[in-house]
């Protein structure tokens, strides 16, 4: 039950923001919607006002804001024409588009501000955990327990700064200020350049003293302000990330089984809830910004298709012939299909022991 609760709590609230976005623009620019779906198929339940149907669809895998004049070739009563899609300016007809992407990325930004703002920015502590045998750190004498003050000079907060100066630092002697019980000590060690694997599994070179971070968190508290440049950081650096992870996975470096659907956001998800709800819905952001960039990408079909269409008739100073769009949909829909094949497939293969179990989010 915690899996199937989580699984409907998180996708029906990633759909409804995405096609609010939609219905939100395209109102505020006067174009009649005709439906707002949360699913795709038959209607189950909804209810008619303004002459939009808000309903719920049999098949919970998605969401569409039906509007006027929307579909290619579609034939419009003059007297409508005002209230129609198609004859809207392309600018307006991008802003409608792109608002259900940019929607995805506020909601993870409005999760990570709330999360921030009421129960605080979770801070790493640059205390040692575990000394690795024979390495730098603890040829110069580095213990479990002791606590960075300082690296070259430079104060640390959290163990994101001790990693990222001893990254910085190449080959260079390093001098660390250390609290070790009720006293401070001076001590210079020299990294060791060691080849590792980054998140990705690509195998880099990087400044490494032999040190792990103990895992003690401190909350900190922050203001309105704060919580809304933290949030406005985190949502940034997860959207690069995400991208990157998109990129790698083209350039074949983050293997196709690594991808998954929806048999797998519902394990994960329900995963997450048991750990909490404050893990559920940063799972539910982070979900969000891959679905918001997903969205993005200039595929027919996904908004990023109809944006790149848009831009191709704002150059031309006219829109593709109905069967140019025609084709290019075809061709998304077969891309599309495709990809949903693969990590259904996926999906079933790790139920079954076929291939590695999923990836931690």
């Amino acid at each position: 039950m915690t899996t199937f609760w989580s699984f409907l709590l998180v996708l029906s609230g990633l759909i409804f923001f995405h096609e609010l976005g939609h219905f939100v623009v395209a109102r505020a620019f006067g174009i009649r919607v005709l439906k707002f779906s949360i699913g795709f198929g038959p209607r189950i339940w909804g209810i008619v006002k303004n002459g939009t149907d808000y309903c719920i669809s049999a098949v919970p895998l998605g969401g569409f804001v039906k509007m006027l004049g929307e579909q290619p070739g579609e034939e419009i009563d003059p007297l409508d024409e005002p209230y129609s899609f198609s004859h809207r300016p392309v600018y307006q007809r991008a802003l409608v588009v792109g608002a259900g992407p940019f929607a995805n990325f506020l909601l993870a930004q409005l999760i990570f501000f709330f999360i921030f703002l009421f129960y605080g920015n979770p801070v790493l502590l640059p205390e040692i955990g575990k000394i690795r045998p024979g390495s730098p750190a603890q040829e110069a004498g580095i213990k479990p327990g002791d606590v960075l003050i300082s690296v070259n000079g430079q104060k640390v907060k959290t163990w994101d700064d001790v990693s990222s100066y001893i990254g910085s630092s190449g080959e260079k002697e390093i001098r660390l200020v250390i609290k070790r019980g009720q006293e401070q000590l001076k001590l210079t060690v020299r990294p060791e350049v060691t080849t590792i694997k980054n998140i990705f599994g690509e195998k880099i070179k990087r400044p490494l003293i032999g040190i792990t971070a103990s895992g003690k968190l401190e909350i900190e508290k922050v203001n309105p302000f704060e919580a809304l440049v933290l949030s406005l950081k985190r949502t940034w650096d997860l959207t690069k990330l995400t991208w990157e992870g998109f990129v790698k996975i083209v350039e074949r470096i983050v293997p196709l089984s690594a991808l998954g659907g929806p048999i797998m956001i519902a394990q994960m998800a329900g995963q997450q809830a048991e750990q909490g709800m404050l893990n559920l819905f940063y799972f539910m952001a982070l979900l969000s910004i891959n679905l918001g960039l997903l969205n993005l990408l200039p595929v027919p079909i996904l908004d990023g298709g109809h944006l790149f269409f848009y831009a191709v008739e704002a150059v031309m100073g006219r829109p593709l012939t109905t069967r140019q769009m025609q084709i290019a949909q075809q061709i998304g829909l077969l891309l599309l299909g495709s990809l949903m094949l693969l990590v259904f497939y996926n999906d079933i293969a790790r139920l079954f022991g076929l291939m590695p179990s999923m990836p931690k989010p």
